[in-house]
């Protein structure tokens, strides 16, 4: 055995490193990006309407990977909290649609503008050759999650 993570190999270390790392950084994003304090749920169904338009609860629960019962409670909430409304389906008088409201788009812009000046500050911290590390870094990210 080697003296890496837990008796594993290099790749298998960097697997978990790497798993950690992100994990940790994508939940201190949430963190510092949530002003509104919603639900993961409803920071999703927001995100998927404000990216494809308006859509019924079956779509927003198949393109989240949630049962149509569970999205119905989420979109729910959010019609409570003004974030978002119904509007009369085009073709289909049985289905409605769901949309962002001016507040929805506004807590949209809020979340995105948190995000950015927290992540703008926290790599203010690190020096020149570092931040470009982390630049190279971002585009390796990227080509894994696309491969």
């Amino acid at each position: 055995m080697n003296d890496t993570l837990g008796g594993l190999g290099p790749a298998e270390t960097a697997v978990t490193e790497l798993s950690l790392a992100i994990g940790q950084l994508v939940r201190r994003l949430r963190l510092e990006a949530n002003p509104g304090e919603l639900s993961w749920s409803q920071i999703a169904t927001l995100a998927r309407i404000e990216k494809t338009g308006a859509m019924t609860t079956a779509e927003l629960a198949r393109s989240e990977f949630v049962k149509p019962q569970s999205m119905g409670t989420t979109l729910a909430d959010l019609e409570q909290a003004g974030l978002v409304r119904r509007r009369p389906h085009p073709t289909d008088g049985r289905q409605v649609l769901f949309e962002l409201t001016p507040d929805g788009v506004e807590a949209r812009r809020q979340r995105h503008v948190a995000k950015r000046q927290w992540l703008l500050a926290a790599m203010e911290q690190f020096d020149p050759a570092e931040q470009q590390t982390l630049i190279a870094a971002a585009s390796l990210i990227k080509r894994l999650a696309e491969s």
